[in-house]
């Protein structure tokens, strides 16, 4: 029997409203103090491409997967440096309203938010099994991200609480249960949230009410870009190296061009001597924008 291999890993197809593009400026590798982090608009700069039937997609509305089109805002990146952009799934900051479990189901435990303490660009994730697979990580008392840990949601549903008399004084009266309509108030299962066979007094910590916490969703792994901003390209380095050039014997200028042969830099060529007339410096001083367009190169070849 033949053993085959299967791959795992496929293109995302994530929304751009799902991203968050975060980015920090540095003129150089050596200036590394002043860390200053600032957020772009991903639904801005960050196109998909969609399928045509060339591929084999549907075209204008299949997304092609894994690939997209960065555009990068002219005034933020306008000065020569390092520019490093972070992608990642977009978090959602809010607070556990509950902690709780089913009336129905007591066994399955979970925690309850209040949408209405959810971000207003993010409420439409909120629905009947809409973050199903979205993370959730959890901070401290002080702000700090508790490391490394976090709980992944099961299952999401609207619900409302019932109160329930419990013949164990320790328990809470106040359960859950979910509702077919609308409801400000959704519970959410995590994995994992139950205890071991082996120890069923252990139970997994998902959180406590009034604790703030990240949900973030896992479309994609986050992706790290550092963009390089120069006064030189390969391009202009190429026309300097290989490109026409002249030199004009009576006044010195000295004149290099592109590729279609126009004028991209000019400079002045001069020998500097002592008094007793001595050579001591050949100089090539740029002249700025002050361009001789009479030493159009057509004009001097022609």
């Amino acid at each position: 029997m033949a053993i085959g291999s299967y791959g795992t890993i496929r293109p995302s197809d994530v929304s751009p409203e799902d991203v968050e593009i975060i980015l920090n400026y540095t003129p150089s590798r050596d200036v590394t103090d002043n860390f200053v982090l600032t957020q772009l608009d991903a639904q801005t700069i960050l196109k998909p491409y969609f399928n045509n039937t060339e591929t084999g997609g549907n075209a204008g509305v299949e997304v092609l997967g894994g690939l997209y089109n960065l555009t990068l805002p002219a005034e933020q990146f306008n000065a020569l440096g390092f520019y490093t952009l972070y992608l990642r799934p977009a978090q959602i900051r809010t607070v556990i309203t509950d902690c709780g479990v089913l009336s129905a189901l007591p066994n399955v435990k979970g925690i309850v938010i209040d949408i209405t303490n959810v971000p207003v660009q993010y409420q439409n994730k909120f629905v009947p099994q809409g973050l199903v697979g979205f993370r959730i990580e959890y901070l401290n008392a002080d702000g700090s991200k508790i490391p490394n840990f976090f709980r992944v949601v099961t299952s999401s549903f609207f619900c409302e609480p019932v109160v329930t008399n419990e013949v164990n004084t320790t328990q809470k009266s106040v359960r859950y249960r979910y509702v077919d309509g609308t409801s400000n108030l959704i519970f959410l299962t995590l994995s994992p949230s139950s205890s071991p066979t082996n120890k069923p007094n252990a139970t997994p910590y998902i959180g406590q009410p009034s604790q703030n916490i990240i949900i973030s969703n896992t479309f994609f792994n986050p992706v790290t870009l550092e963009i390089e901003m120069v006064e030189y390209d390969i391009s202009s380095l190429a026309i300097a190296l290989y490109g026409n050039q002249t030199k004009s014997i009576d006044d010195g200028i000295y004149t290099i061009y592109d590729s279609q042969d126009n004028i991209y830099r000019q400079y002045n060529l001069y020998e500097i001597r002592d008094q007793f007339n001595a050579l001591l410096y050949e100089v090539r001083q740029s002249r700025g924008n002050n361009i001789d367009f009479s030493k159009n190169f057509t004009n001097i070849t022609s």
